[in-house]
């Protein structure tokens, strides 16, 4: 019954022959073949300006209660609940920050134009992620459906419930105008969104930069967006590695130089590197591990790009082992291009004081005394070590994601930071869990050519050693000081994040 008070009013607001297809109902894609593009072309002829702009001029005068030429939360609050569209204050309060552009708190005639502008273009670019079939129309089918490509599963009565809302002629389907009317002045909530608030890769390093990359919406790569986000997300991670670098180094030589025989502890560990290098030892190979997370990063975005155009998928968005192929090819091709610099890590890491006076000293010993080979120690245990870390921290998160989502998820997809920092601490923490002995076997590969004269060491051989001497335990060592840095890594990379965004112009949602 509010609805159908609202509908006269707000589904003339802007321009009723359009449609979220653009030239595609020209083309036919709405039925009527040719015709519909002329008489799309001659409906739209009819939408004076002046017209259009009288609209406008009535609906913000109906809002604007007190009169004084601006929307404020209250005039809203008061003039959308005469009209039958009852807000909460936190929609309100969106829907004013999102069009405020003088930052004084309200929105005068030309920002609340703007805002309707800007907000139906969203929608259009929603309504046509949604309508799989490209008909102009939306059905239960196709929200399960689209759902189901980002991961979310819900029932076919579920989806019912969500067209029941928006659906005013009881079709239980929705057409343009029903879909632009219900959200014309509600901030948008629907599923891009989703993909909005649960960004996982670009928002949580732990160190290990094997995730799947995270999925980026239209909207998102349409303003440039996306590159901010990665932006934001490297700077996160070089903050977060500086941070917990102490426990990675101590890990490291864990790794290595941990057995029966040699059983280090925590304490013992880090006494054992400031009595031999002093405080500032404690960071030895954060250089370089800050370094390599941007070429990292950029080169896996654009193969993970690339590769998702050589899957030919129609789809907007990847279902679940789509990303999971793209991804962890991605990976691969990343991992492959600054292997050296993984070694290198390593290396600086291992070395003892006055040993290299730098990166491109140590590069060079390597390069003299080993050959180029010695780059690429370790390089099979680490490309076979992506798989099982990208494979179960996406499955982990996407389970977590869907049980919060259809649990908890009632009025909108956004999750809090808590629930986000625990879904993303756990799925990291199963994922490194998961693929552990094959990073440590790794790192003692990259290591053991640092000893002069020692043979040379296969992944096999390696494997059958550790475990023959020390046990499967063997093939965790370092495990304790690589989970205590899990928990602050995500934390501040996460606070970062979110400074960074803003710093940065990212909408924060």
């Amino acid at each position: 019954a509010r609805r159908s008070l609202a509908s006269p009013v707000v589904s003339g607001v802007l321009c009723p022959c359009g449609s979220p297809h653009g030239s595609a109902v020209e083309s036919g894609s709405g039925g009527g073949g040719g015709s519909g593009g002329n008489a799309g072309s001659s409906g739209r002829s009819l939408c004076e300006a002046s017209e259009q702009d009288r609209r406008l001029r009535a609906l913000f005068q109906k809002l604007d209660v007190n009169r004084d030429g601006a929307l404020c939360i209250h005039d809203l609050a008061v003039g959308l609940g005469r009209l039958g569209l009852h807000r909460t204050e936190l929609d309100l309060r969106k829907i004013v920050k999102a069009g405020d552009k003088d930052l004084d708190g309200q929105l005068d005639f030309e920002e609340f134009v703007h805002y309707l502008q800007d907000h139906e273009k969203k929608l259009r670019l929603v309504f046509k992620s949604l309508d799989k079939k490209n008909d102009g129309r939306i059905d239960a089918q196709e929200i399960v459906q689209s759902l189901r490509d980002l991961g979310v599963k819900i029932s076919e009565q579920q989806a019912e419930k969500i067209l029941k809302s928006m659906d005013k002629n009881g079709t239980m389907t929705i057409d343009w105008n029903e879909w632009r009317d219900y959200h014309l002045l509600h901030p948008v909530e629907n599923i891009p969104e989703i993909i909005l608030y649960w960004k996982h890769s670009t928002i949580f390093d732990v160190g290990e930069n094997l995730t799947v990359p995270d999925e980026f919406t239209v909207e998102e790569r349409q303003t440039g967006m996306w590159w901010r986000h990665l932006v934001a997300g490297g700077g996160a991670g070089a903050v977060s590695r500086t941070c917990t670098a102490p426990l990675d180094r101590l890990k490291v030589l864990m790794q290595v130089h941990a057995s029966r025989s040699n059983n280090m502890c925590i304490i013992g560990g880090f006494t054992q590197m400031i009595r031999e290098g002093g405080p500032r030892s404690l960071w030895r190979g954060n250089g370089i591990n800050v370094l390599k997370i941007a070429p990292e990063s950029a080169i896996k975005f654009m193969a993970y790009e690339q590769i998702k155009r050589f899957i030919g998928t129609d789809q907007e968005m990847l279902r679940i082992h789509e990303r999971l192929l793209a991804g962890s090819l991605a990976g691969a091709i990343a991992q492959s291009s600054i292997y050296p610099m993984e070694v290198l890590k390593t290396r600086m890491a291992l070395r003892k004081t006055g040993q290299y006076s730098g990166m491109l000293d140590c590069a060079k010993n390597i390069l003299a005394k080993e050959g180029m080979a010695a780059f690429y120690k370790g390089y099979i245990p680490n490309m076979l070590g992506i798989i099982p870390y990208a494979g179960i921290d996406l499955a982990v998160y996407e389970t977590l994601k869907n049980t919060w989502l259809q649990r908890y998820a009632v009025n909108s997809a956004d999750p809090g930071v808590f629930v986000l920092l625990a879904c993303g601490t756990i799925s990291s923490t199963c994922g490194q869990l998961a693929s552990y002995p094959l990073a440590l076997v790794r790192t003692r590969m990259q290591a053991q050519a640092s000893v002069e004269g020692a043979p040379e060491v296969t992944m096999r051989g390696l494997f059958k050693h550790i475990l023959k001497t020390e046990g499967a335990f063997g093939l965790y060592r370092g495990l304790a000081p690589n989970f205590m840095k899990v928990i602050p890594a995500v934390s501040i990379s996460y606070v970062v994040y979110e400074n960074l965004k803003m710093t940065l112009g990212v909408d924060s949602r």
